[in-house]
């Protein structure tokens, strides 16, 4: 396969468009706490479209996933539990800091941790400063720090210009410093998706023999690593809902009646069970393109 670099710098875009964009969708739901959302959405991120993909991509899919050893199975589904949990405080993160600054501080994070440790860990670093084309990767990244000390310091600004009851109205539970450890922790696990990926080289070079296209060989070890980013993921919110009390959102919302939005002097719909589920399938969706 002969390299097109419109068509790589078309799925970058891609890519980085569905993990800026993902969290939008979730705004729309209404009346269902964090944890409900959150897990149907990720119901469609780690389990409904990673089989779907990998079904189309990749000839003889089930053959060559029972072809991968127990061992390989194993480190790919582990490492992925690990990744998971640096996706779960991403998703925290976003209740601290709010869509705009959980993004930027969280992604930013990502960026930076998921480009440094897989070669610190794996003693390839010094090779990687020594290159032409690491240091060019180095210079992306204190690119990337620069942006996320500005993030940073507009947060800062924000959390000290702002009272207790703006904060309050604008994002309920609103934390700079709390937000920012959460960013640093979801950065640093969600490296592991590379460690699952190396895992997973095995079944990457399986669906290749079967028939898949090169481009697309990571796709069914996805299926793997997602499915122990679900299990972390699963946990967490399984007891949220239990502390919560909120396992019957997935059968109901809260009852809220239509309301005047005091800004936009519009009346808002009430909440719909349908447009939840709908919403939360289209951000997890959404959220399943970065891989591209």
């Amino acid at each position: 396969m002969s390299p097109n670099p419109f068509l790589g710098v078309f799925l970058h875009a891609l890519g980085g468009f569905a993990a800026g964009s993902f969290y939008i969708p979730y705004k729309r739901v209404r009346g269902w706490a964090w944890e409900t959302y959150w897990l149907v959405g990720g119901f469609f991120s780690w389990i409904i479209a990673p089989w779907i993909v990998g079904l189309l991509t990749c000839p003889d899919l089930i053959r060559v996933l029972r072809s991968a050893s127990s061992k390989t199975l194993l480190w790919t589904y582990l490492f992925g539990v690990m990744w998971g949990i640096g996706g779960l405080t991403f998703g925290l993160s976003m209740r601290y800091l709010g869509l705009s600054l959980g993004m930027a501080l969280s992604l930013g994070f990502c960026a930076v941790f998921g480009t440094l440790v897989p070669p610190v860990f794996e003693g390839r670093i010094a090779g990687l400063v020594a290159a032409t084309s690491g240091q060019v990767v180095i210079l992306g990244i204190l690119v990337c720090l620069t942006g996320i000390a500005m993030c940073g310091r507009a947060g800062m600004r924000k959390e000290k210009d702002l009272s207790e009851a703006e904060k309050k109205a604008s994002i309920a539970e609103f934390s700079f410093v709390k937000g920012a450890w959460v960013a640093v922790f979801a950065g640093i696990m969600s490296s592991c998706m590379a460690f699952a990926f190396a895992a997973g080289k095995p079944i990457a070079e399986a669906a290749v023999q079967s028939g898949a296209k090169p481009l697309f060989q990571n796709f069914p070890v996805l299926i793997v690593a997602l499915f122990g980013g679900f299990t972390t993921n699963f946990i967490w919110c399984a007891a949220l809902s239990v502390k919560n009390k909120s396992g019957r959102d997935y059968v109901r919302v809260k009852t809220i009646l239509p309301s005047r939005d005091s800004i936009a002097g519009l009346l808002r719909p009430a909440p719909s069970l349908l447009a939840n589920y709908f919403w939360s399938a289209l951000a997890g969706t959404t959220w399943y393109f970065q891989f591209f």
